[in-house]
């Protein structure tokens, strides 16, 4: 993918977490949309797929959300310690985990779209 603050094209991205849309939201979305639409939302399948795409949406905002700024902050700081410490020469903390609620709802729209798409295809 493009990286917009480097202007550079970094296929890591492909396969890092983070990022727009969240993929992560849109698959567990997908499931709990293909799973009503097939099975209708009375039964305890849809319950059960719509609990874990609100954990996973939950924990993608909010939990590895705060992990990947605070990775952030401890990056910064390491990279003023000096060439002495002996953390000054650390591999770096990832900082890109989570996702804004942008790119959740992103995710969860995407999802939404895909299941609906692939259930009218049949």
């Amino acid at each position: 993918m493009l990286r917009y603050k480097e202007k550079r094209w970094d296929s890591k991205r492909m396969i890092d977490s983070g990022g727009m849309p969240s993929s992560h939201s849109a698959t567990v979305m997908a499931l709990a949309v293909a799973i009503g639409l097939q099975e209708g939302t009375g039964g305890p399948s849809f319950a059960i797929a719509v609990i874990l795409a609100c954990v996973v949406m939950y924990d993608a905002s909010g939990v590895r959300l705060h992990a990947g700024r605070q990775a952030e902050l401890l990056n910064q700081i390491v990279c003023e310690f000096p060439p002495e410490h002996p953390l000054s020469s650390a591999r770096p903390l990832c900082d890109s985990l989570g996702h804004t609620p942008l790119q959740v709802v992103a995710g969860a729209a995407l999802g939404c779209i895909v299941a609906y798409l692939m259930k009218n295809s049949n």
